[in-house]
């Protein structure tokens, strides 16, 4: 058994960030371990950092199996590597290999990937369903598909998808990630400075419910925690300084974020830590935020979302401009590097964007991220949005494109006040020292010349 895991590249334009965000392919490599404990050989094809194209991998692996992750801006490329797959096989008169979507697009978008060439979408989180679907197809004694939970399947009567029903898993069951794909890659998989840098997932889903955020969702929106000691086991064991805390928010439990804190002191581990967490935790836990500084603790990206109660109140984000105060007080006082994200609302006027600037300047936060408020597939937002979405292109809802008509000005005008602020935050950064290994200019002139773009395909006007 052949199974080549597949992680598309994040976009075809000069915006995929190679270089500067590199994730690591943690869902394929709790698969691969998986997959290799029943005797399956397995082999990888990650378009973040390969330098030939994924069909020249198909052609030369030849899978009997093949998955493919991703988010909703890779669904385009996720389907294109199903069909190819079926189409090279065919080419050679072999047998078609079975393919699979997955990854966090599937889980809610599943209906989106009932397309020709994609045999499987699996919706479930846990590791174990695609080699069940695998065995399924090739094992002696198969399993039907409809028995096996959380995945939409083609009828083999009249070729129509049926929709098996999702079970929560419990990440206590998952194996340890098989690293191969990050061991081979020293120099790749980074996080901005921060090169190397080794995911860790230490529990799924997220026990709040912003509006906008599909990932509380995930899982069927049960939160499922690992036991810590075998978490800093798995990052003791790691060949990587820099440890990525990939939970959609690893700052929830004081008493697990310090029992965390006191295991890593315990064992002597020097790493440096990036994780997912609220303000209100930051604001709350400053002493332990501390201890967790000095045990390694560099970068908390938060969302701040808003400058204003309303909007905040609006993303059910149940906290208050003067907790992101604090939080970001907190953090400069310590000696963390604060990611400030906010959320570029489709009812902005021109103040509104001022505003992100003005309030990121005068309480110092030097690191923000700024994204356009984007209605997710499968998501309530997206059916509010429905009559005002002006683009169905997958690759677009990826935080940089406005996707449906604002409130107060054209799509055009929305972009211009967009690059003006992007513009001006990295001008900042700059002469901050922020990020000194990123070539600013080639940014700030894309910016420009995307200001003065005549036609975009999604504008009104």
């Amino acid at each position: 058994m052949k199974a080549l895991f597949i992680h598309p590249e994040i976009s075809r334009t000069k915006y995929n960030w190679v270089g500067i965000i590199e994730n690591d392919c943690l869902d394929l490599e709790f698969l691969s371990a998986v997959f290799k404990e029943h005797g399956a050989e397995v082999d990888y094809w990650d378009g973040q950092i390969e330098s030939r194209p994924c069909k020249e991998k198909i052609a030369e692996y030849r899978p009997d199996v093949v998955y493919v992750t991703g988010r909703p801006r890779q669904e385009n490329f996720m389907i294109e590597y199903a069909v190819t797959a079926k189409a090279l096989a065919r080419e050679e008169a072999r047998k078609e290999p079975l393919t699979i979507l997955g990854g966090i697009h599937a889980v809610l978008s599943y209906e989106r990937m009932y397309q020709d060439g994609v045999d499987v979408v699996v919706s479930s989180m846990d590791p174990h369903v695609v080699w069940e679907v695998t065995e399924a197809f090739y094992g002696e004694e198969r399993v039907p598909f409809k028995d096996i939970s959380g995945i939409s399947y083609r009828d083999p009567k009249d070729g129509s998808w049926k929709k098996n029903p999702v079970t929560a898993c419990d990440i206590n069951t998952f194996p340890r990630a098989d690293r191969t794909l990050f061991d081979t890659h020293p120099d790749r998989y980074r996080y901005l400075e921060l090169e190397h840098a080794a995911w860790v997932r230490t529990a799924l889903s997220c026990p709040f419910r912003c509006e906008f955020c599909m990932r509380n969702r995930m899982n069927q929106g049960v939160y499922s925690a690992r036991d810590i000691r075998d978490v800093v086991d798995e990052i003791e064991e790691l060949k990587a300084d820099n440890i990525f805390l990939c939970d959609d928010d690893f700052l929830v439990d004081e008493k697990r974020v310090r029992q965390f804190v006191d295991l890593i002191n315990e064992r002597g581990i020097k790493k440096k830590y990036i994780v997912y967490g609220r303000v209100d935790f930051v604001a709350a836990h400053e002493e332990l935020l501390r201890e967790f500084h000095e045990a390694g603790l560099y970068y908390v990206l938060s969302g701040l979302e808003a400058v204003s109660q309303d909007r905040l109140d609006r993303y059910h984000k149940r906290t208050t401009d003067d907790i992101n105060a604090k939080s970001v007080e907190i953090c400069n006082r310590l000696g963390i590097h604060l990611m400030g994200m906010f959320i570029l609302d489709l009812d902005f006027k021109r103040k509104d964007f001022k505003d992100i600037y003005r309030w990121s300047k005068d309480h110092h936060l030097a690191h923000v991220a700024v994204s356009i408020y984007t209605p997710e597939f499968g998501l309530p937002s997206y059916d509010r949005y429905k009559d005002r979405i002006i683009t169905d292109n997958p690759s677009h809802f990826d935080y940089l494109h406005v996707v449906a008509k604002p409130d107060h000005m054209s799509v055009r005008r929305f972009y211009l006040y967009y690059y003006l602020l992007l513009i001006r935050l990295f001008l900042r950064a700059k002469r901050e020292g922020v990020y000194d290994f990123i070539d600013y200019s080639g940014f700030i002139r894309s910016f420009i010349l995307n200001i003065f773009r005549k036609k975009r395909e999604n504008d009104d006007e």
